[in-house]
């Protein structure tokens, strides 16, 4: 019998205080969340949290804009990410049971500590490949590389002659037929070494073939 008399006592003190929190005055609590650092800028979908009354949840909508109802006196906690969290308390005593504010949320910076990925499982694998590491040319040895012989002959080989090139060759044959224009110009047919050298090779000839 005193257990269901306290049992029904604890229901009677909870309809009190239920009671109680409904006959506050109801407010119809509209207004649009902007950003603290810049008010032009509006804040989106934040999330209204009533605490005191059971923590029920009400959401701005994309143009940062919210209506519902409340109670005077009711806290409210507008949460977003990447903003800090606000709370706001509704006056008692609200003129036509509606109140209207402007939410200026600030923006959380939060920064995340140093984290450094190493592509080397061990100190002895990055020691291997950093001795094996080849760099690259700079701009000297790439300059050095192309004004060597080597390269010069090489590209002497395979690129046609410009111009200029042209021209001073042009002008140093203009230059020795000048020169030789008062001379006879020697003939290799009267050139006994030339027939001594053209006799030679055709032994040689001959002699390779009797041998094959």
């Amino acid at each position: 019998m005193k257990y269901l008399i306290a049992i029904l006592f604890l229901f009677a003190t909870a309809g009190v205080f239920a009671q109680s929190h409904d006959d506050r005055p109801v407010v119809q609590f509209t207004g649009v969340v902007h950003n603290a650092d810049s008010v032009n800028v509006i804040v989106p979908y934040v999330t209204i949290t009533n605490t005191s009354g059971r923590n029920s949840i009400n959401q701005s909508n994309y143009k940062g804009y919210f209506s519902f109802v409340a109670h005077e006196q009711d806290t409210l906690r507008f949460t977003c990410v990447g903003y800090g969290t606000l709370t706001v308390v509704i006056p008692a005593k609200v003129p036509n049971s509606s109140y209207t504010m402007q939410v200026l949320l600030k923006p959380k910076i939060i920064n995340l500590p140093t984290f450094h990925v190493f592509p080397w499982a061990t100190t002895d694998e990055f020691k291997k490949d950093f001795l094996a590491i080849k760099l690259a040319d700079d701009d000297l040895e790439i300059a050095r590389k192309n004004i060597s012989r080597t390269s010069l002959v090489a590209l002497g080989n395979i690129l046609p002659r410009d111009a200029q090139e042209i021209q001073s060759a042009t002008a140093q044959s203009m230059h020795t037929s000048i020169l030789n224009s008062h001379s006879l110009t020697p003939n290799p047919l009267l050139n006994p070494l030339a027939w001594g050298s053209l006799v030679k090779q055709i032994t040689d000839s001959d002699n390779k073939s009797s041998s094959n």
